[in-house]
């Protein structure tokens, strides 16, 4: 079994964290068929074949992925599509131009 393990710093309450989180749950389930639930401040999701976590903390996120045998050889372009996902939905919002 392969892992992917990712954690990234994000300013976010945890509230705004959650709402991330939950829309990159949303597009992954759209494009993985992906199941999900929460549990406190824990998003566990799997499918065949994968399971794993996003554990939201103030300040951090942990993402901890688990693929089976036959995903083991996408691991890597998983882990890219992972941090493109984060890159995108965990953005500071940047300045709000007056004009």
């Amino acid at each position: 079994m392969s892992h992917i393990v990712i954690q990234r710093a994000h300013s976010f309450t945890l509230d705004e964290a959650r709402h991330a989180a939950e829309n990159l749950a949303v597009q992954l389930a759209e494009r993985y068929d992906l199941s999900y639930h929460w549990q406190d401040d824990t998003l566990h999701f799997e499918r065949s074949g994968v399971g794993g976590q996003i554990e939201l903390e103030p300040g951090t996120l942990r993402i901890n992925v688990r693929l089976g045998f036959l995903l083991a050889t996408l691991k890597y372009k998983l882990e890219q599509e992972i941090h493109g996902y984060l890159d995108e939905l965990f953005q500071p919002a940047g300045p709000v131009d007056p004009a």
